[in-house]
């Protein structure tokens, strides 16, 4: 049985819990949260207990497994205290917002020796197990494009939507980086831009627009466009991808394989239930050793490349990867 701890009362929180309770490997010893109210709500709805600190939940001898659901900007500093206290650690990306505390916090887990497991369950989902199994099909890839507008009418006061929690839109939003570098590799230079349009306290955001093109060493050029807010009208997810023998294009729920007049439907699976896929990976690893389906240096990788665009977005100049520390 594996004693299970919880940070965080939201949506990924919820899932993990579900997960949990459907299985009986793991059990769910306390839950902590930022919001007192809110806390004892979540747990009244599941039967779980709540404590009254996070250090509370990690003083906790029988808590093997910390696994981390609250805001971005938190991310790096539980992953810490939890690997201090002695716990096996996931956490939900990103790990954390600046990569060199990200590094350190790899660090720890190996001397430690304790689990330290990102999720990042766009690797698991559909679309991303669509493209793996057909890009073969179109040849030498060149050239991809990302796009996820999300519009909020109106725009949610919540912590996804303020610059100091969620913290630069492509660091935050990490998976969309982790995407391309998973099939393509190594990158060897970033550009990209920045828009917000602020609400009356500077640290919000009511929408952003970031933009970013990346350079893989490979040669393939990728252009990644994440927006949200108030701002927006209409929403897209669009990947596609161009290859000297046909090209993949995913929208929404529909994909297909386009050569000359030729189309070929390509079927996307669904995207529910990829936190329990994920919670499964990570209880099959402690209790059987299996392996687990990514590692934390990839994600610690597209948390890079993310801090690049960064960079390069604030700066207007072209950074190159070797520019950043490694």
């Amino acid at each position: 049985m594996i004693g299970i701890g919880i940070i965080g009362t939201g949506f990924a929180a919820q899932k993990r819990v579900e997960a949990l309770q459907a299985d009986d490997r793991a059990q769910i010893l306390g839950v902590a949260g930022y919001h007192q109210q809110r806390l004892a709500t979540f747990c009244d709805d599941y039967g779980i207990t709540g404590v009254d600190s996070l250090e509370t939940l990690l003083a906790n001898p029988d808590i093997d497994l910390v696994i981390i659901c609250n805001v971005n900007a938190e991310h790096g500093n539980c992953a810490q205290a939890a690997l201090n206290a002695g716990k096996h650690v996931v956490v939900e990306y990103p790990l954390a917002l600046n990569p060199e505390q990200a590094k350190q916090i790899i660090d720890l887990a190996q001397q430690q020796q304790k689990l330290l497991h990102v999720e990042h369950i766009e690797l698991l989902g559909g679309l991303h197990n669509a493209i793996r199994e057909w890009l073969p099909e179109i040849g030498e890839v060149f050239y991809a494009r990302y796009s996820t507008i999300n519009p909020q009418r109106p725009a949610p006061q919540k912590w996804s939507y303020n610059k100091q929690l969620f913290g630069f839109p492509f660091s935050g939003a990490v998976s969309r980086f982790h995407r391309f570098t998973d099939l393509f590799g190594t990158v060897k230079a970033v550009n990209g831009s920045i828009r917000y349009w602020n609400r009356e306290t500077p640290n919000e955001f009511f929408a952003c627009l970031n933009t970013a093109q990346l350079q893989f060493q490979n040669g393939v050029i990728a252009d990644v466009i994440y927006g949200k807010g108030e701002v927006f009208w209409q929403r897209n997810r669009f990947f596609e991808l161009h290859g000297d023998r046909g090209t993949l294009i995913f929208d929404g729920n529909q994909g297909k394989l386009v050569r000359d007049e030729e189309q070929t439907a390509i079927e996307i699976g669904s995207r529910r239930g990829l936190f329990a896929q994920d919670t499964q990976w990570v209880l099959d690893h402690l209790t059987q050793h299996q392996p687990l389906y990514v590692q934390p240096q990839s994600s610690y990788y597209a948390t890079r490349v993310a801090e690049a665009t960064r960079v390069a977005a604030e700066t207007g100049q072209t950074v190159f990867m070797e520019q950043v520390e490694s």
